[in-house]
């Protein structure tokens, strides 16, 4: 069974949804990545999402956007992003998950790159631009290493499609919040409350419904998890609080924050 999977069985048993996080690996450098990541091991995070930093970042707002900028120019790159993983890997077992772009895998090579990042540690790969229809060497690759694949929709995916993403899908669905890209949300949708409860009636069980893009504060995290979502992601917050504290505060700051998402969901 995969980490995964295992971490969303783990947390039913003790009635709660999953708090997913998100940072830029090598932003705004590599000990600072690795504070960030304690922090978030401490505060209770469950599933840690790393970004590997690509020049056009198309799903990625500007907080996003600016931190996979610095750390680009800093000299992140495929390398130094396994070195990294391998040793957030020493530190905890909790399920990793690369986010990046497919260009990046495509240069490498789908298996070649799937089969480097496995073994350093990451579980599963979020490639935002990987269209399904041009998914099968990617889904055979991902398959012969044993990671997962999660795929995105959005609020106006077609129930059609939704069935044959879930079909390519493992770990989580992840569902994008809002028309556009990551960052803040000022206020939540009633289109994205529709978006949850149809897709949750949609996947009927098969996968976790993981919820994204401009969740910032715990009381978002808990409306979308009263709402149906099994999993809430934050990325810009944590990266607006690392760009504002000192690095030898960032571990003990972003632990804060997490702890204050990750009660929130705790199911009552």
């Amino acid at each position: 069974m995969s980490k995964i999977k295992n971490k969303f069985l783990e947390l039913k048993s003790k009635n709660q949804k999953a708090l997913i996080a998100y940072v830029v690996a090598g932003y705004p450098s590599e000990n600072d990545t690795l504070s960030a990541i304690r922090g978030l091991v401490k505060g209770g995070a469950d599933i840690i999402e790393i970004g590997l930093p690509f020049s056009d970042p198309l799903a990625d707002g500007p907080v996003i956007q600016n931190a996979s900028y610095i750390a680009l120019q800093k000299g992140i790159n495929l390398s130094k992003f396994l070195n990294l993983t391998k040793k957030i890997r020493k530190e905890t077992e909790l399920p990793l998950v690369l986010m990046t772009y497919t260009n990046l895998l495509y240069k490498q090579g789908y298996d070649r790159f799937i089969a480097l990042a496995k073994k350093a540690g990451i579980d599963g790969f979020i490639l935002p631009d990987m269209a399904i229809e041009e998914a099968r060497d990617y889904l055979t690759a991902i398959r012969k290493n044993k990671a997962d694949s999660i795929f995105l929709i959005s609020p106006n995916t077609s129930p059609k499609r939704i069935k044959k993403i879930v079909l390519a899908s493992s770990g989580f669905l992840y569902l994008v919040s809002i028309f556009g890209i990551t960052g803040k949300q000022q206020k939540i949708q009633q289109y994205t409350i529709d978006a949850i409860k149809n897709t949750k009636k949609l996947v009927n069980g098969k996968i976790p419904i993981g919820v994204g893009f401009g969740v910032n504060t715990p009381q978002q995290v808990k409306f979308f998890i009263q709402k149906g979502a099994d999993a809430v992601i934050v990325g810009s917050a944590f990266l607006r609080l690392i760009e504002k504290v000192p690095p030898k505060k960032i571990e003990s700051e972003i632990s804060k924050f997490t702890r204050g998402l990750k009660v929130a969901t705790i199911l009552q």
